[in-house]
């Protein structure tokens, strides 16, 4: 069984504390022998600019972040492979796992294309328009009075359609999403749960699942506490039912899964680390058949990478 996860903190963790070492530190829930010690076969790497950081120093930042990525985490690892396309994971030998490099936000490009291609060009595969603030591209998902894309979101999405990369729609203002599904080729919901099951502003409402659904599209179910119960604390049964959910919605070629390991304090009880994913896959094959299961823990999301 192996496992596509859409979305993990690593980065951030890493840039805000120097001494962390990816290879086997406690401090990650995500780190070579997690993953070593697990089925993950792609584990996407988000770049998270903090909100504390300064406006002025937010683009070196991800730069920063990028060269973490393929210093400390690629380059000590040869079992590691950078992945940018379905083509790289077909590629990938029995005992390697693929990489994928994502933006959460884009804070880090302000009002400036040539960031935002100068990042695609080295290797991001995914962007997420908005944290849950708003920035020069749309509001997040806490903006009060939240909008949709500004004229530069709409160039940002623009060129996202021109290079064939995601874009990701979790933490996006609810009238930023529908802009995304009215101009966007190729939307996808890293990690978001469902608004019916647990009323949190990061969850997708009905219509929001049922129109990535219509357009082919993946949401990725995240193992924030707070997505899933409304509270500290969740359980596998709270995944479960997120995934019914969206399942009953049509959406069983349409669910993944997308951790936010190493992003949140508020884990799934018995899902803690990388290498505890197999506790959920214990839970979900009691439920669902193996070729359901190899769709909602991988196949529904590598096989949409748009190149």
């Amino acid at each position: 069984m192996s496992i596509f996860d859409a979305h993990c903190d690593v980065l951030c963790k890493m840039l805000m504390d120097s001494n962390i070492q990816f290879q086997n530190d406690h401090n990650l829930q995500v780190n070579m022998n997690e993953l070593i010690n697990s089925a993950i076969k792609v584990q996407c790497f988000a770049i998270y600019v903090p909100e504390a950081v300064h406006p002025d120093l937010k683009f070196h930042a991800a730069l920063r972040m990028i060269d973490l990525f393929y210093e400390r985490i690629i380059k000590p690892n040869p079992r590691l492979k950078l992945v940018k396309s379905k083509e790289d994971i077909k590629n990938l030998k029995l005992n390697e796992v693929g990489a994928l490099l994502t933006l959460e936000g884009c804070d880090a490009i302000c009002k400036d294309i040539v960031k935002l291609q100068t990042l695609l060009r080295l290797g991001v595969a995914s962007v997420g328009l908005t944290w849950n603030y708003r920035n020069c591209v749309a509001d997040g998902v806490l903006e009060e009075s939240a909008g949709g894309l500004s004229q530069f979101g709409k160039q940002v999405l623009g060129v996202l359609n021109e290079r064939n990369i995601w874009c990701d729609v979790s933490h996006l203002a609810e009238k930023g999403f529908w802009d995304v599904m009215e101009y966007g080729q190729f939307p996808i919901a890293s990690h978001s749960n469902c608004y019916s099951v647990c009323k949190h502003p990061r969850n997708l409402k009905d219509e929001q699942i049922k129109a990535l659904i219509d357009r082919n599209s993946v949401i990725g179910i995240t193992f924030v506490a707070d997505f899933l119960s409304g509270s500290s604390t969740a359980t596998i049964d709270d995944i479960l039912r997120h995934l019914d959910y969206i399942c009953s919605l049509g959406g069983e070629f349409h669910v993944g899964f997308g951790s936010d390991f190493d992003g949140t304090d508020h884990i799934v009880t018995g899902i803690e680390k990388a290498s505890k994913y197999e506790n959920l896959i214990h839970a979900l094959s009691s439920y669902y058949s193996q070729t359901q299961l190899d769709r909602f823990m991988f196949q529904n999301f590598a096989s949409r990478l748009p190149i």
